[in-house]
């Protein structure tokens, strides 16, 4: 049997979303033979799907092969005649999809099951055996396209390239133009701009596609109300808050996308749904119904990471998504860092803070926040103990954007051979943050970019007045058709201004070597001997840091790094001759998990007078 499908009407049958009819689009013809008798009922062998495309190119022989399930479930290891039967009676419509896309409208499409068309098999006399299944996809000629319009346009609208006279007539670029039609009409305040009417006719004489399709924009809508379902614990007006629904505005699909955005930021939901009312109200005002599933609203994590002469740093957080039924997060966070190093005779470093965001206190983007912290940091020559209280806002300017402003009162003790010596002072740490990465633990391309810039002012005779300013620039560029090798790149600065060096607080200066600046010098081992005649060891005014790594991927889980490190430090000018340099580099594993890659670094240093012979590295995520 066989049966010829010339599709005359494909393409709007496509674009109408018509169903299949007993294996056959509605409108085809068909034809078939008598029943060919019944096998004797045995199991089915291996390899009974015979599978052949006379005429295709290897590219389409191919995408047909792939899309066939009755190919797949003959290749079982022991097919189920249910399973073949149905398969053979999906793989029509699948079939007819790639010689769509790629333009054949009169194609031959046969599915024998032990010599009867699957199409003309009843469901109900589904064969219990079968014993072998002939597939055969004939393509015919490829048509192109006469004519390719759509009306009207929005101005603007940028039409696929595909679609266009003398192109191949791909049911895909048909689709693809009534999409950015109706898409650009949305973006100029038409809610429901829609496809009206789909002109096509395909002519076999000359195997070409006229298209016309005609679009209805609609008026120009304002958003109206937002109802609210789902919220148990999370207060409806502070949900409404959260969200910013633009009550009154013009119409825009960015709008619409920013409450969605606004809403997950702030992780208390497991879903956000908005749906839009079917019709519009008097004056072309369009309501949404915002449905919502709250998430567990507890969060806790952990981390560790452990080098030679750094010692092993342990972090942990706890977290609570909606403290008060406000949107409100607390986040508790601890660090102990140094244990078992050789640095500072092996002495522990502390931390632990506290902050509270609330989301939407000023705008939908603007969120206001309380910290307080409170740790202690032994060095080489001295040891500080220090707290901090404040707040301020944080402002989301963008996806990549994100800017914070805020004041803090700082509080430290430094204790040292010469005596103890106290540092107060009011800061206003303000900084800008712009992200793009792909994958925030394992980057392939994009952009990272810190700005900070801490005015201060000193209270007291012990504290200078100045400002700490900090940038961090990081960037991923991944090359090759697979991706497997990264070349990424990070570049660091900091400096002082304002203070003499011994009136500066020390959690301001700056140190180079180890984990987080140069891998293969020791931890914090670059810094300046400046204070009390050079007796006296602290971090620098000024520092500049650069890593470059080569990162390939040997397979899709283990992947090899090469780096090179560098940093410099400087009590006074920047690349002054009071300052020195120190540099590293080595070899490392990577090995990807759902968390992030697991990293093993090897260096070694290459530069300077701190260098303590090879360093080790473990930890989660890559360096930067």
């Amino acid at each position: 049997m066989t049966v010829r499908r010339t599709w005359a009407t494909a393409l709007v049958c496509a674009l109408a979303g018509a169903a299949t009819v007993g294996g056959a689009m509605a409108g085809d013809n068909a034809t078939g033979d008598k029943a060919a008798p019944s096998a004797p009922k045995e199991p089915a062998p291996r390899g009974l799907v015979a599978f052949s495309a006379p005429g295709a190119d290897e590219d389409l022989a191919r995408q047909l092969g792939d899309v066939s399930l009755v190919r797949a479930a003959g290749a079982a290891k022991t097919p189920n005649p249910q399973d073949l039967f149905t398969s053979a009676r999906a793989d029509y419509a699948r079939l007819l999809g790639v010689l769509y896309s790629e333009g054949y409208y009169s194609g031959v499409i046969t599915i024998h099951i032990d010599g009867k068309e699957a199409a003309d098999i009843q469901p109900m006399d589904a064969p219990e055996t079968i014993h072998a299944i002939d597939v055969s996809v004939t393509p015919g000629p490829r048509f192109h396209f006469v004519r390719a319009g759509v009306t009207p346009l929005a101005a603007g609208t940028a039409l696929p390239a595909d679609y266009a006279e003398g192109r191949i007539a791909r049911s895909g670029a048909i689709l693809d133009a009534a999409s950015a039609g109706v898409a650009r009409w949305k973006e100029e305040g038409h809610a429901k701009a829609t496809v009206a009417d789909k002109r096509i006719v395909a002519d076999h004489r000359k195997n070409t596609v006229d298209s016309v399709i005609v679009l209805d924009p609609g008026p120009v809508v304002h958003f109206g109300d937002l109802k609210a379902t789902g919220n148990k614990k999370l207060r409806t007006d502070r949900l409404l808050a959260i969200a910013g629904f633009p009550t009154g505005k013009k119409y825009t699909p960015e709008r619409l996308a920013e409450v969605q955005t606004r809403l997950r930021r702030t992780g208390i939901f497991s879903s956000v749904t908005l749906t839009e009312a079917e019709k519009l109200r008097a004056g072309d005002v369009l309501d949404y119904d915002l449905a919502v599933a709250e998430d567990k609203p507890r969060r806790m994590g952990a981390g560790a990471e452990i080098g030679t002469s750094d010692g092993l740093a342990l972090t942990g957080y706890w977290m609570n998504r909606n403290l008060w039924g406000g949107g409100e997060r607390l986040r508790i966070d601890a660090d102990i860092k140094g244990i078992g190093g050789s640095n500072s005779a092996g002495a522990t470093d502390y931390s632990i803070g506290a902050r509270i965001d609330r989301p939407a206190t000023l705008s939908p983007d603007t969120s206001a926040y309380v910290l307080t912290k409170a740790y202690k940091t032994t060095e080489e020559d001295y040891t500080e103990w220090g707290s901090q209280i404040g707040g301020g806002l944080t402002h989301v300017f963008s996806d990549r954007l994100t800017g914070e402003s805020g004041t803090a009162y700082i509080w430290s003790k430094v204790k040292d051979d010469y005596g103890d010596t106290i540092f107060r002072q009011i800061a206003f740490p303000n900084s800008l943050t712009w992200d793009n990465r792909d994958d925030k633990t394992d980057a392939k391309r994009g952009y990272y970019g810190l700005l900070r810039a801490t005015p201060f002012y000193g209270l007291g005779q012990t504290t200078g007045s100045g400002m700490q300013l900090v940038a961090d620039f990081r960037a991923y560029k991944a090359l090759g058709t697979e991706e497997r090798l990264v070349l990424a790149g990070r570049g660091q600065f900091g400096a002082v201004y304002g203070p003499s060096l011994g009136r500066t607080p020390r959690s301001y200066l700056f140190y180079s070597g180890g984990g987080g600046t140069v891998r293969g010098q020791p931890y914090q081992s670059l810094g300046v001997n400046e204070l009390y005649d050079g007796q006296l060891k602290t971090g620098g005014m000024q520092f500049i840091g650069y890593t470059g790594e080569a990162r390939y991927g040997l397979t899709d889980k283990v992947g090899l790094v090469a780096f090179y490190d560098a940093g410099f430090i400087s009590s006074n000018d920047l690349f002054g001759r009071d300052g020195e340099w120190q540099s590293g580099a080595g070899l490392g594993l990577r090995y990807k998990t759902p968390i992030g890659p697991i990293r093993l670094d090897v260096a070694a240093p290459v530069q300077g007078s701190t260098g303590g012979g090879v360093q080790l590295y473990l930890g989660i995520g890559q360096a930067f």
